[in-house]
């Protein structure tokens, strides 16, 4: 396996298929907390306010997990990490349907369900991805996000059915069961950190890459070196404007939809529809990424989704939902892979999983943010425009930082000391 011959299969691809439908899951119930939402405000008695100051707290330990599980996977493995956060998840679930004060349901679906979620999540996988690509880094996560697509695509509408026809507490231990049953086999059998020397470099890329002793006198910057460069930061604005829009539309576009007069099946299939889209929108973005600009590609990402935000603010009939939510998923997805794409480019594989875990942290403060806002934004002044605008303006903001990204081919090396005489 250690070279990769044309039309061979490369088994890079059976990692990357096993991590985007784990992606699938965790992402889809993170994010996909809209369908539970009201169905669980009404049964535990909690105002929106409440509910949505548990979410928001959820989505920021959600956050604080993923460099936690970026430093386990680093020391044990990512096997160990995947079989731990399946473990967690399967216990809280328990505990939350059991769960009936704000303390009890905040420790339960808050805290733990989201550290959980965070051990299994994108973070986690991440690494190994870009340890066993190269040539094709950006098309393999972006397939990675395309999990996160289908997520919202697939897991919206099936959850709100499942909760209209079972409640929210079956359909969140059925979840939890269909969930260890498809990690435990993926982590035991698939997932595999040692990636064969040169990833997917076909053999006359290997031997253009010329000896070790031909290359530059450098070597690549250590971790608290890395957090004091500018494209870190820039990509971490990036994925708080990310996280912020994310969050929001999964966990508030359902009751907001509703809140302009659309059912609850028509507004799941219209945030839904965003999801469907974006896997297609991803096939066509992962083949640009590998061959155009990656910061390019992200701020025009962010700019679409941008335009979306308000134009779901101003859609007035059927048609005119599902026409927005078809145009923004064309670009809705891409923008957490382009990242950690463009942050394997720059401080190269060996620093990928720990920086994308701390970069992804942002994503979650801005979930977090948003995740309260959009509750106490409409309870305050009566309208969605306060969390939805500030979603599209932050947005507007993240593509005009992203265009300061540096360009493809450039990686921050720090010199090499010459050896004391």
């Amino acid at each position: 396996m250690s070279r990769l011959r044309p039309g061979s299969w490369y088994f890079g691809w059976n990692i990357v298929a096993a991590a985007s439908f784990l992606t699938l899951l965790t992402v889809g119930m993170r994010m996909g907390i809209g369908p539970f939402f009201l169905p669980m405000a009404r049964d535990l008695g909690f105002s929106r306010s409440l509910l949505a100051g548990i979410v928001a707290a959820g989505m920021l330990c959600y956050g604080l997990g993923m460099p936690l599980a970026a430093h386990i996977a680093g020391r044990w493995g990512t096997r160990t990490v995947l079989l731990l956060g399946t473990a967690i998840v399967v216990g809280s679930t328990i505990w939350t349907v059991n769960a009936r004060g704000p303390l009890s349901f905040l420790l339960a679906f808050g805290v733990l369900m989201s550290v959980g979620l965070a051990f299994t999540g994108p973070v986690a996988l991440t690494p190994v991805i870009s340890h066993w690509f190269s040539r094709r880094r950006g098309m393999a996560l972006f397939f990675l996000s395309t999990g996160s697509m289908a997520g919202i695509a697939v897991m919206t509408p099936v959850l709100t059915q499942s909760i209209q026809a079972f409640g929210w507490q079956h359909t969140l231990l059925g979840f939890a069961v269909a969930f260890a049953l498809f990690t435990v086999p993926i982590a035991l059998l698939v997932i595999r950190d040692e990636a064969p020397p040169h990833a997917d470099l076909l053999p006359e890329q290997i031997a253009a890459m010329g000896h070790p002793q031909a290359q530059a006198a450098s070597e690549p910057l250590h971790f608290a070196a890395a957090l004091r460069t500018g494209p870190f930061w820039k990509i971490c604005l990036g994925l708080f404007a990310c996280g912020f829009s994310m969050n929001l539309l999964g966990t508030h576009g359902m009751p907001m939809l509703m809140d302009h007069g659309y059912d609850a099946t028509t507004s799941s299939l219209g945030i839904g529809l965003i999801g469907l889209v974006a896997i297609f929108g991803t096939i066509v973005l992962g083949r640009f990424s590998d061959q155009l600009p990656r910061r390019n590609l992200l701020a025009l990402i962010y700019l679409i989704r941008g335009l979306g935000f308000f134009a779901l603010l101003l859609v007035g009939s059927h048609w005119e939902l599902y026409l927005a939510a078809s145009i923004g998923g064309l670009v809705w997805a891409g923008s957490i892979a382009l990242s950690s794409a463009i942050l394997a480019d720059v401080y190269g594989v060996r620093l990928v999983g720990i920086l994308y875990g701390w970069a992804y942290l942002g994503h979650q403060v801005g979930a977090t943010v948003s995740s309260w806002l959009g509750g106490w934004g409409y309870e305050r002044f009566g309208t969605h425009w306060v969390a939805f605008g500030s979603a599209g303006a932050l947005l507007f903001a993240a593509a005009a930082i992203s265009m300061r990204l540096p360009r493809k081919g450039f990686t921050l090396m720090a010199p090499r000391l010459a050896p004391s005489r």
